[in-house]
């Protein structure tokens, strides 16, 4: 016999009560932690500002490397800001995109750095065809060059080599190319590389039965060549009876091609 006798009772009893105690604090959940605004209002600021800033870099931030890979949601709506790295023709060359410019720091912070070698520039420049206008051509394929070919190539290589350039972009031509509007900083005015071409006699407006592009300028642009045209500056300096388009030169130059492949 237990001494006292209601000991082991008592005992016993304690530690049903501590065991279910137990038990039940392993089952229940105190949903008060969850919906109190302390704890609700940090982790829906935070998922909002992960969201907002993943957004912002999709859409601001990310560099863009070629001109195949603009999404189709970015034509006509965004421009491209960046480096010219090199200048093909009279009426195209190649950009680095830079998105956010020096507040990004591009050209100052570490891994920013525009490449300068051909190996690293390589699949990582978008090739630009200059909206609206359409230049001298040049020697190519056995082709001869157009005159006043090697003066528009010179005069822009002067005017947007190794320069910050902003891009209105249109839409991506059969060269993967993306024909825009370009825009350059001069002596702080914001200056249309296209509208100055034609403005030098270097351009004409670009002539096609579809397909050319102008964005909202076409008025502006033909203006400047009648301008230029008047003025007998550049390729319409020579006789009249000379002249010949660039369009005119390509479409003579494949009917040729064509004939003798015959």
């Amino acid at each position: 016999m237990r001494w006292p006798s209601w000991s082991s009772t008592v005992s016993d009893d304690k530690k049903d009560n501590d065991k279910a105690g137990w038990t039940e604090g392993l089952t229940a959940t105190d949903w008060s932690h969850y919906t109190d605004p302390r704890n609700i209002i940090p982790v829906v600021v935070l998922t909002g500002t992960c969201l907002l800033s993943a957004r912002l870099y999709r859409s601001y931030l990310r560099r863009i490397p070629q001109a195949i890979s603009i999404r189709p949601s970015f034509w006509r709506r965004r421009s491209l800001f960046g480096k010219v790295t090199s200048v093909g023709d009279g009426d195209n060359f190649r950009i680095f995109h830079t998105p956010g410019g020096l507040l990004a720091g591009w050209g100052w912070l570490p891994g920013r750095k525009v490449p300068t070698k051909r190996d690293l520039l390589k699949d990582n420049t978008v090739h630009i065809r200059l909206a609206g206008i359409d230049a001298p051509e040049l020697a190519h394929f056995g082709r001869p060059s157009q005159p006043h070919s090697q003066e528009a190539l010179d005069w822009l290589t002067s005017y947007v080599l190794y320069r910050r350039v902003r891009a209105y972009v249109y839409k991506k031509d059969q060269y993967d190319r993306a024909v825009a509007t370009v825009y350059v900083r001069k002596w702080l005015l914001r200056r249309d590389v296209g509208l100055q071409m034609l403005r030098k006699g270097l351009a004409t407006v670009y002539e096609a039965k579809t397909g050319a592009e102008f964005g909202h300028l076409e008025d502006k642009y033909r203006k400047a060549e009648r301008w230029a045209k008047a003025k007998r500056k550049g390729m319409w300096a020579g006789k009249k009876r000379d002249y010949e388009s660039p369009g005119q030169y390509k479409a003579r130059v494949k009917a040729i091609e064509e004939a003798q492949n015959k």
